[in-house]
This record gives C-alpha cells, sequence and structure tokens, in this order.
C-alpha cells in the first residue's frame, strides 16, 4: 500500500540546480530493511539509478553522478529529496522515486512514484 510521489520543476534552465520532493504515504522511511532511491530515464535511453538513503540513513551515490548530487530525507514529513547541481541538457529525463531491496540475486524496486519530466533548456 505505500505509494510515491515525486514534486518539483519541470522545465530548467542550464548551471541551475534541480530540486526534486518525493512523498511517501502507507510506510516509513526507516523501516527496516528499505533504500528509497532516485532513478531516471532520458529519453530513448535505459533507467540510470542515480542515488538511494537507507533506512538507517546511509547515502550512496552513482559515481558518475556523485560529485553533483545530494540526497536527504525528512522523516517527520516522510519526504526524501534530490539535489542536482550544475543541470545540462543531457540531465533530461523522466525522474522516478522508487523503494529498494535486496535479494540474492540483486536488487528489486517494489514500489515506484509517477515519474516527473525535467527539461534541460536553454
Amino acid at each position: 500500500q505505500v505509494q510515491l510521489q515525486e514534486s518539483g520543476p519541470g522545465l530548467m534552465k542550464p548551471s541551475q540546480t534541480l530540486s526534486l520532493t518525493c512523498t511517501v504515504s502507507g510506510g516509513s522511511l526507516t523501516t527496516d530493511s528499505y533504500y528509497w532511491s532516485w532513478i531516471r530515464q532520458p529519453p530513448g535511453k535505459g533507467l540510470e539509478w542515480i542515488g538511494y538513503i537507507a533506512y538507517g540513513g546511509f547515502i550512496k551515490y552513482n559515481p558518475s553522478l556523485k560529485s553533483r548530487t545530494s540526497i536527504s530525507r525528512d522523516t517527520s514529513k516522510s519526504q526524501f529529496t534530490l539535489q542536482l547541481t550544475s543541470v545540462t541538457p543531457e540531465d533530461t529525463a523522466v525522474y522516478y522515486c522508487a523503494r529498494m531491496s535486496f535479494f540474492n540475486y540483486g536488487h528489486h524496486f517494489d514500489s515506484w512514484g509517477q515519474g516527473t519530466q525535467v527539461t534541460v533548456s536553454s
């Protein structure tokens, strides 16, 4: 029954900082053992994992984006956020938040937000 909903601006200009919020209902950001992730999908491309904040607060980023990425959470509001600095047109994508868990065969995303379109254009 957990639901996730992304929110934030749809249009960005190069060099600006993207800020997105994921609001979680029907679940808690601190519940063992879930990892709250940001994923994006550029037009015509596959999914790209951005990073997560774990139930205990540990944060991990995709190394290719780490220098520009910041993930945080506000457990009292049941929200976690993504900030991506110095955006370029290559950051244009549909951005998703999702709940992730681990199994012996790998990771699994069991709940997704609807996704929000972010377009970076000059």
